[in-house]
């Protein structure tokens, strides 16, 4: 009953604050469109507004490593392992700009969807083969416009924590563009917001390793789907779930 409680009290703070601050970062497009190209003021309050939520949960504690790796220009592939929806909470407390590449359910949702379509963020539907060109198409431009793209190249989130197999979309357009890859590994939300689950699950300790970017040379010579295992390779050591 408690942790129940505790579910819908922060449900109802997600419903209400999102209602007041969507209309902020209506107010933020409005100003800063015309000379903001790639929409970073309003991405950077985006970060506020989805790093509230894990600030005003105590029971959930974040800790990033190797924040200093983050390189501040020049565009990248990002990718990390999905392992629950509270990852892409956790990862705006990164505070760096990029474009969500994100299921287009997300973008139908009031407030947050309505946000996430001001910032041009990246819609795709799973399964669709047009949309995945067309998601494609869409971060090519987002990329060659100086703005990071966002991926969870497992295409769903892991009910176990494990890292599954990576789909070759991210590293297809990494190697089109020549762009660096930047890997990231998320521990520990697997348990605090499971997948099919909005219940509050106790306290969690919830890190974020940002590991070394790798340049294009590093996989210049290998197919997309080499690519995909090198890079989860490197996120898999970090993932405590692989460590049992």
């Amino acid at each position: 009953m408690f942790n129940r409680t505790i579910s819908w009290l922060f449900i109802a703070f997600i419903g209400v604050t999102c209602a007041i601050l969507y209309f902020v970062a209506l107010a933020i497009w409005l100003v800063t469109v015309l000379f903001d190209r790639r929409l970073v003021i309003l991405h950077w309050f985006t970060c506020l507004w989805g790093s509230l939520y894990i600030w005003v949960m105590p029971a959930w504690s974040v800790t990033v490593s190797g924040r200093e790796k983050i390189p501040r220009k020049g565009s990248r592939v990002i990718v990390s392992n999905h392992q629950s929806q509270l990852d892409i909470l956790v990862c705006f407390t990164l505070f760096f700009h990029y474009k969500w590449v994100s299921k287009i359910e997300m973008f139908k949702v009031p407030f947050i969807g309505w946000n996430m379509t001001l910032n041009r963020y990246i819609r795709l539907r799973r399964g669709d083969k047009e949309s995945i060109l067309q998601m494609l198409a869409d971060a090519e431009k987002a990329l060659n416009q100086g703005s990071s793209v966002f991926f969870f190249p497992e295409g769903t989130r892991s009910w176990d924590g494990q890292v599954k197999a990576f789909k070759p979309g991210a590293f297809h357009l990494a190697k089109k563009l020549k762009k660096p890859i930047l890997p990231i590994a998320i521990n520990g939300t697997t348990h605090a917001l499971p997948k099919k689950s909005m219940n509050f699950h106790g306290w969690h300790k919830i890190q974020v390793t940002i590991l070394d970017e790798i340049p294009y040379a590093e996989f210049a010579d290998l197919s997309d789907e080499q690519t995909a295992e090198m890079v989860r390779a490197r996120i898999i050591p970090h993932v405590k779930e692989h460590k049992v």
